[in-house]
């Protein structure tokens, strides 16, 4: 069963990158605007290491880097990490998958800071599935339909997890976690172009979720099967409800009974890209997850739906600079502090 959060009763916090390339910058900027529920920012622009896939593969038997492309090296045999990886999954030995300054320079930087007086703290890994879709071997072809690389990608990415996981309660004296799948792949179910294995995708998460201790949630800035993703063992759901919350509504009944449960929905509700945030106001965007809430509690308690709710960017906020990313962050914890005023 899966670790459930303290209700976040409308709490705000980010999803994932930030345009800062000093770390301890980007930390502090995170807490200013979400104290409450911090995460560990990733800094693409420092690097392409930092970008999203590139981030989790560290670890990842074969890996090649070349510019800004990143694929697996299937002329060697790599068959001994690769058992290794297994074994350690197995074992539980998660200390060697740790992520380096240079992949996470973020979360590096947020261990620097005490956040035991936090309600929880974030941090997130790049889904096996997406994970599994964008890295190729030579000849173009996704690890996802690699049998073999597939369940590797489940294992390490779970090691991977449990270390961010374990570092924020060792050094930062954090009461919860949340580990995210950063899944934008999800996006693909019922594709006939992109076919993807359901059973693998469910195996994934769930290996992932067996080695945490904390709580386990999903992030998917694209419409998707949300009845898939509700029906799984997890205790937060991360969407772009700007774009996609008639789609999301839909799933009453599978929306209904997760947060009734006690999951946490994450209402993304302010654009991330600065050049559509720039065309809203504070009052365009509160109308907006207002008609969320009267739509949701025309078949949800109203006390669920405050209780079980939180206020984010729509994705991680990467098209815009430092500033206009400040901008984003504080009209979320804005929004997050009206809707508890008018609501509890």
């Amino acid at each position: 069963m899966a670790t459930l959060l303290p209700p976040p009763h409308l709490a705000a916090t980010g999803v994932g990158a930030l345009p800062h390339t000093d770390p301890e910058s980007a930390c502090r900027a995170v807490l200013d605007s979400f104290p409450e529920v911090p995460y560990a920012p990733t800094l693409p622009n420092r690097g392409i290491r930092e970008a999203i896939v590139f981030n989790d593969a560290e670890h990842l038997p074969g890996a090649v880097f070349e510019g800004d492309k990143l694929f697996l090296d299937s002329t060697t045999d790599h068959s001994g990490q690769m058992e290794q990886i297994m074994l350690d999954y197995m074992e539980e030995n998660f200390a060697p998958y740790g992520a380096s300054e240079e992949y996470n320079s973020g979360f590096h930087a947020m261990l620097q800071f005490d956040l035991s007086g936090v309600l929880f703290a974030k941090t997130q890994v790049t889904g096996p599935l997406t994970f599994g879709m964008q890295v190729v071997d030579r000849e173009k072809r996704p690890l996802h339909y690699d049998p073999s690389y597939a369940d590797l990608l489940n294992k390490m990415i779970a090691l991977r997890a449990r270390w961010y996981e374990e570092r924020l309660v060792a050094l930062c004296g954090a009461p919860h976690t949340l580990t995210v799948l950063n899944e934008p792949y999800l996006a693909s179910f019922g594709s006939s172009v992109i076919p993807v294995d359901r059973d693998l995708v469910a195996a994934g998460f769930e290996e992932t979720a067996a080695l945490l201790e904390g709580a386990i949630g999903i992030h998917c800035c694209s419409n998707t099967d949300w009845a898939f993703v509700l029906g799984m063992d997890l205790g937060f759901v991360s969407f772009d409800a700007y774009q996609y919350a008639r789609e999301f509504l839909l799933y009453r009944e599978d929306i209904a009974r997760f947060m009734e449960a006690g999951g946490v929905v994450a209402w993304g509700i302010v654009p991330a890209e600065y050049d559509v945030y720039e065309g809203e106001t504070h009052a365009s965007l509160f109308a907006r997850i207002k008609a969320i809430r009267e739509e949701a509690c025309s078949w949800l308690d109203p006390e669920v739906f405050t209780r079980q709710s939180m206020v984010t960017p729509t994705c991680g906020i990467r098209l815009a600079d430092e500033r206009g990313a400040g901008e984003i962050m504080s009209t979320t914890a804005e929004l997050a502090r009206r809707a508890r005023e008018e609501w509890t």
